[in-house]
């Protein structure tokens, strides 16, 4: 897998544009992303789709930033799985592109997503041991439950309740920003 430092992939722009392709989820993306990039969120990304829809850049790569660069190398793995090439991951993501000083276009502020989980999470816990301890025993599974999927989220790097986040009302944009056709 390919994997580019932010600074390096600056330059690359300032000589010839670069298709940068920002994999969050729409509400961090309009939060803050790199100038230039687009939005194509892992959830939705159409590897062949993308590919096939990049006018006059196919014989250019495709690099990925996210956040930190887990997602942004999980969608670098998903385009090479279906096969479609010379593709970048952008190690550090965002935070290093940031601290990099390189330009960021800066939106509406929201949450970010690992904080609902966390605060999601802590609150089920909670509830679930008020409730044993208030109402009846059988309460703490609901806490067991969720200390299982934090477990299972921490050994195989998804998270199924950050991705059920993803989906509510509040973490939706309307096409206030540009972003990719996908499937």
């Amino acid at each position: 897998m390919q994997s580019i430092d932010v600074r390096q992939l600056a330059k690359l722009d300032d000589e010839n544009s670069v298709d940068l392709i920002d994999v969050r989820t729409p509400v961090e993306y309009r939060a803050a992303h790199a100038v230039g990039a687009r939005n194509i969120p892992l959830d939705t990304l159409d590897p062949q789709a993308v590919a096939s829809g990049r006018n006059g850049q196919s014989g250019q790569p495709m690099y990925f930033i996210c956040q930190g660069g887990n997602r942004s190398r999980k969608a670098v793995q998903k385009c090479l799985d279906s096969g479609v090439e010379n593709v970048v991951n952008v190690e550090g993501g965002t935070n290093a592109w940031q601290q990099a000083g390189l330009p960021v276009k800066h939106g509406k502020k929201a949450i970010s997503l690992e904080r609902q989980v966390r605060i999601a999470a802590g609150s089920l816990v909670l509830l679930g041991a008020v409730l044993g301890y208030f109402v009846a025993p059988a309460f703490i599974a609901l806490s067991a439950f969720v200390g299982a999927g934090l477990i299972f989220a921490g050994i195989t790097d998804t998270c199924g309740m950050g991705m059920m986040l993803a989906k509510m009302p509040w973490n939706r944009v309307r096409d206030e920003s540009p972003s990719c056709p996908v499937s």
